[in-house]
C-alpha cells in the first residue's frame, strides 16, 4: 500500500466520521463535508488507477 492510497483511504475514514458526527449532532455543514470528504477520497482513487493503467498501456506501446 503506498502512502497515496493510505491518504486516501483515511480521507475516506475521516469522512465518515465527520458524516456521522454530523447526523448525530444535527450539524449540517460538518455532515456535508463528511461527505465531500468520502467523494474526494473515492473519486481521486479511481482517478489515480485510471492514470496508472493509461500510463502502463502507453508505455508498452512503444517500438
Amino acid at each position: 500500500m503506498s502512502w497515496r492510497e493510505l491518504v486516501y483511504a483515511l480521507l475516506v475514514v475521516v469522512g465518515i466520521v465527520l458524516f456521522l458526527y454530523g447526523a448525530n449532532y444535527y450539524d449540517a455543514i460538518v455532515g456535508w463535508v463528511g461527505v465531500g470528504m468520502i467523494f474526494a477520497g473515492v473519486v481521486a482513487e479511481v482517478v489515480e488507477k485510471i492514470y496508472e493503467f493509461v500510463s502502463k498501456r502507453k508505455g508498452a506501446q512503444k517500438p
